[in-house]
């Protein structure tokens, strides 16, 4: 058989490597189906195959303007006789739900664009002019200096982002900092989708954690009839082969978070 390439193959693969067709296995398409989310699932958020440090870039629009820069919902509290009332800014941009991590939004600013009367501009002029008898290493040392102090002086815009509500929230003045028609790039880790890249089906370990769910969902099947006769002698064992599954899947997510997981803090921004 071909290399599992889709849904479709790498479910086939997983029921094959439990014995079908020689040996009937007794879970529904439906239940298939759902083991098959949940190891896309937790392939894509723990291994660092099933992710792609990406950029995306988004456009600023009218609309977006109108509605950052107005107050936010209003909501009120009151304990003890006491009322307050709390709003919540609506300086965020909706993400596209494979976005599972936010890492950076690039600055604003243009440091290629050099003007007569930039540092960076004179530090070229009068201390770079021939690159072959002069030494580069005090214009490396004066360039991260100014990136300090551009860091220190300016600083970068503070985010926040939840994968789950998939809203970036950018703290920063939406009227002044960013005009309308601009674009905003932000840095961030996105799911590999498999229906357009095929190979994740064939990955080694998600086939291996595909075959082991379905061998969970097998057995849990079966237990419900454990010990009953089947004709011809045979007797139904579901609680060993669900335990059996428990103990696969147990060693390969050690195995994922010890060996594929990339470390939390290449996660965050």
């Amino acid at each position: 058989m071909a290399k599992p390439s889709t849904r479709e193959t790498l479910k086939q693969y997983a029921l094959r490597a439990l014995g079908k067709p020689v040996i009937d296995i007794n879970v529904d398409d439906d239940q298939l189906e759902d083991r098959l989310d949940e190891a896309y699932q937790y392939y894509a958020q723990y291994h660092y195959d099933g992710i792609r440090r990406t950029y995306l870039k988004y456009q600023y629009t009218q609309d977006d303007y109108d509605r950052m820069t107005v107050d936010g919902s209003a909501e009120s509290q009151s304990k003890n006789s006491v009322t307050t009332s709390w709003k919540e800014g609506q300086g965020f941009l909706v993400v596209p739900e494979s976005v599972i991590s936010v890492i950076n939004v690039l600055p604003f600013s243009s440091k290629g664009n050099l003007n007569l009367f930039d540092v960076r501009y004179q530090l070229r002029l009068n201390d770079l002019y021939d690159f072959s008898s002069t030494s580069i290493i005090n214009y490396d040392n004066v360039l991260r200096h100014l990136d300090f102090l551009d860091h220190i002086l300016v600083g970068e815009k503070p985010m926040r982002f939840n994968q789950n509500d998939n809203r970036l929230y950018i703290d920063m003045d939406w009227k002044n900092d960013l005009q309308i028609g601009e674009f905003l790039v932000i840095e961030c880790y996105r799911k590999l989708d498999p229906t357009t890249f095929t190979d994740v089906n064939d990955d080694l370990f998600l086939k291996r954690y595909v075959t082991a769910l379905f061998k969970k969902q097998w057995g849990a099947n079966l237990s419900k009839f454990n010990g009953v006769a089947m004709l011809g002698g045979v007797t139904l064992n579901g609680q060993q082969i669900f335990s059996e599954a428990l103990s696969d899947i147990e060693k390969l997510e050690t195995e994922l978070r010890t060996t594929y997981e990339l470390n939390p803090a290449m996660m965050i921004g």
